[in-house]
């Protein structure tokens, strides 16, 4: 597990990956637009672990903090628009909860949900 350890006169405080994927991800899906978070694809780090089927990728080092999120978005929305506020929005929360900037957040389309349970009640 990778963590980000941060020193004080009190002692230290390590914030670990996965509660940062988990701040990005709950910010994401209260975004407008966001129907779900979706599974990332698999890369050769997901053959050796099981991070291959996580919604968001963290590289959390010395010099910067990168969040991957990847997201199914709802049919009728603007892809750029809900891209970019799913960024400010991730970036915000991430930054408000643990104190650590973040340099980058990329947002994956992984897919759109439509809406057949509306057209399936017809």
């Amino acid at each position: 597990m990778d963590a980000k350890d941060y020193q004080t006169p009190e002692g230290r405080c390590i914030i670990s990956e996965e509660v940062i994927a988990t701040i990005a991800a709950t910010a994401a899906v209260e975004v407008p637009g966001v129907a779900s978070m979706a599974n990332r694809t698999m890369d050769i780090r997901g053959l050796v672990s099981s991070s291959g089927t996580k919604t968001v990728a963290v590289v959390n080092n010395e010099s910067e903090t990168i969040v991957d999120v990847y997201v199914n978005l709802k049919a009728g929305f603007r892809i750029p628009e809900v891209a970019g506020q799913v960024q400010r929005q991730v970036k915000s929360a991430v930054q408000s909860m643990t104190g650590k900037p973040v340099t980058k957040v990329n947002v994956h389309i992984a897919g759109m949900e439509l809406e057949t349970k509306a057209a399936d009640e017809k």
